[in-house]
């Protein structure tokens, strides 16, 4: 690498350091449940957004089927904690773990496919999963999974009325998920990631395993796709496959990624902390009654910034030689 590209990700480094005390120390200061909940939920989606980037972003393998990975995550997770009493920590893993060899599983025949063939394909291997689990007596069919209470503590991760303990483990998920793509980024599996997405023909002349590689990212995606949804599990403490399956969490999941600015580094977590709050509160505050009024208007800040800023918002802070994606 050449002196400035060691600068500028280690300038990155300091930056996302700097960013995880701040986030860290301010919720100390906020006492409100639902602005601590409204946060989680944020940083959750941020790590989700952030794992999505890694196959979608960076190797350009556009899946619209990610809940499916988060479902398999948070199954794993809860069924392990109702059943076996394995703590969550553990069942997080073992989510993930499960979800990326499902992300290899569907990726087999997926990627063979190309363009909008493979998006299609993932959509429709989404729906599979959601129908099976819908319709599965062994997993709660319809009815879902509750997760019983088994103490206060952070084995368990389980807190009656606490809300900062599960904003640390969001963080902490959203933080780490952050550090392997500043990771990927240097390294050559990330360079030949974006050679596999700029022109496979090109990469393939140089000698870019064009299959291997999107295996590899499928799989790295799909397990923290799966641990957040062992995360999820855990703070909500019910699942049900309209919660954890369906296709609208599939978009939900990649949209930040997409609003803030695919296949770079910072883009998940500025377009989740702009979309997934005004989401939020737009559903609180209008609801039921705002007749879908809450849909049109995220719906309309991403028409907005695919019309003005096609690289997403991450580019209002790129200037110079910086303006490009990662």
């Amino acid at each position: 690498m050449t002196n400035t590209i060691l600068q500028r990700r280690r300038r990155e480094l300091l930056i996302g350091a700097v960013l995880l005390v701040a986030l860290a120390v301010l919720p100390l200061g906020i006492h409100d449940v639902y602005s601590l909940n409204l946060i989680i939920i944020t940083l959750l989606f941020a790590g989700l957004s952030q794992s999505w980037n890694i196959l979608g972003g960076y190797c350009g393998q556009i899946s619209l089927g990610h809940s499916l990975y988060f479902g398999i995550g948070a199954y794993v997770t809860a069924l392990l904690f109702v059943g076996p009493h394995v703590p969550p920590p553990l069942g997080m893993i073992a989510g993930g773990v499960v979800a990326a060899l499902l992300a290899l599983l569907v990726g087999w025949p997926c990627f063979r496919l190309s363009g909008h063939y493979y998006a299609i394909a993932t959509v429709v291997v989404q729906e599979i999963g959601y129908l099976l689990f819908l319709n599965w007596d062994w997993v709660g069919g319809a009815s879902g999974i509750t997760l019983p209470f088994r103490g206060q503590n952070w084995v368990n991760l389980q807190f009656r009325t606490a809300k900062l303990p599960y904003l640390y483990v969001a963080l902490g998920f959203a933080a780490i998920t952050w550090l392997v793509a500043w990771w990927i980024e240097g390294s050559r599996w990330g360079f030949s990631w974006r050679a596999v997405k700029d022109d496979v023909v090109a990469a393939r002349s140089l000698g870019v395993r064009i299959f291997h590689s999107k295996m590899i990212a499928a799989a790295i995606s799909g397990f923290f796709t799966g641990v957040g949804g062992g995360i999820f599990a855990i703070y909500v403490g019910y699942i049900d496959p309209d919660s954890i399956l369906s296709g609208p969490l599939a978009i939900l999941i990649a949209l930040p990624a997409v609003l803030g600015g695919v296949g770079t580094l910072w883009g998940p977590l500025l377009g989740a902390a702009v979309l997934i709050p005004l989401r939020e509160l737009s559903s609180s505050y209008l609801g039921s009654s705002g007749s879908g009024v809450d849909l049109m208007l995220y719906g309309a800040l991403i028409m907005a910034v695919s019309l003005f800023r096609p690289q997403g918002l991450v580019s209002l802070f790129k200037r110079g030689s910086d303006a490009r994606t990662a």
